[in-house]
């Protein structure tokens, strides 16, 4: 184990092993492909909403302006682990030195909570335009909307320093091998010189806040939004009304499920290979699913991106 030795037996890890999909030797290259080709789609995908929303006055409003920060924030929250597990899968060394594991960590945290709170954020958002239609352009202005994106990113950091300080507070001892594909809280804490329950109750209540609070936030709104509709006397205005959250409300069944598996059990970390293949739809599946549900099933982004592609083509025609 490459660390410094203290006492008889006991050594202080320098730096990590990612023991990723090691056990699967002859699945790499298919994974690699695989995931490549996900994470090209994800990309293309997420900058493709990004720059409609940026070209298409139509959409410059409060909801497509949280879509294109939740684009923008997938982008850099794929970027922390899936260039880097994919380097691995063609490499044999995947060693990763403590202090980028603590990087990958905190940035990884820092924006799969700010995008929880930013989930959050636009459920209010849809509540105020359904159940206060009339007060929405002052509720909703852009100063107000700025402070609220603000106070989202400042939030899901500041959760991810606490959770990243709590963890590599001690030293990690003996066993360097952090048995996933990057550094996630589970299998580093395993690691460490104290396996301090305190600490760990203490991440888990974060999770918890983090994850449970956000998710029982868009249920009130949701709870507000369908009463709200319920009331609407035409069937056609119903529908209307309710299709406007229906891109939101998918993204958030699979972003919260998948996040409620991974950190909200008990027995977190206790089965590593189930563990894995949930890391693996929450950090390519979740970001791949979030620019094809709101590209498909988003009228006005779909409109918009016609027009856009529309205007393109006649201007390169003249």
């Amino acid at each position: 184990v490459p660390g410094m030795k203290l006492g008889n037996e006991t050594w202080i890890v320098k730096e990590f092993v990612l023991v990723g999909f090691s056990n699967f030797p002859d699945l790499k290259p298919t994974l690699f492909s695989l995931f490549l080709l996900m994470y090209l789609i994800t990309l293309s995908g997420n900058i493709t909403i990004i720059t409609i929303i940026y070209l298409d006055h139509t959409l410059h409003t409060p909801m497509y302006c949280f879509l294109g920060v939740l684009s923008l924030s997938e982008t850099c929250y794929t970027l922390v682990t899936i260039p880097n597990m994919l380097v691995h899968l063609l490499m044999e060394n995947q060693v990763i030195s403590i202090s980028s594991c603590r990087a990958q960590m905190f940035f990884f945290l820092g924006l799969g909570c700010s995008n929880c709170f930013l989930l959050t954020l636009m459920g209010y958002d849809r509540y105020v335009a359904i159940c206060h239609p009339l007060r929405y352009p002052m509720i909703m202005s852009p100063s107000v909307c700025i402070r609220l994106g603000a106070l989202v990113f400042c939030s899901g950091f500041l959760v991810a320093i606490i959770e990243t300080c709590l963890i590599f507070s001690s030293s990690f001892c003996n066993d360097n091998r952090v048995v996933h594909f990057f550094c996630d809280i589970a299998p580093v804490l395993k690691l460490s010189c104290t396996q301090s329950i305190a600490k760990a109750l203490a991440i888990f209540f974060l999770s918890v806040i983090v994850v449970l609070f956000s998710f029982l936030l868009i249920l009130l709104s949701y709870a507000f939004i369908v009463a709200a509709i319920l009331r609407i006397p035409s069937a056609e205005g119903r529908r209307k009304a309710f299709s406007t959250c229906v891109s939101h409300l998918t993204v958030v069944i699979v972003h919260f499920g998948c996040a409620s598996i991974i950190y909200l059990r008990p027995e977190s970390g206790s089965n590593p290979e189930k563990d894995l293949m949930v890391a693996v739809f929450y950090t390519v599946v979740t970001p791949l699913l979030n620019p094809v549900v709101y590209t498909l099933r988003n009228k006005e982004v779909r409109v918009a991106l016609k027009r856009t592609l529309g205007r393109r083509l006649r201007t390169q025609s003249l």
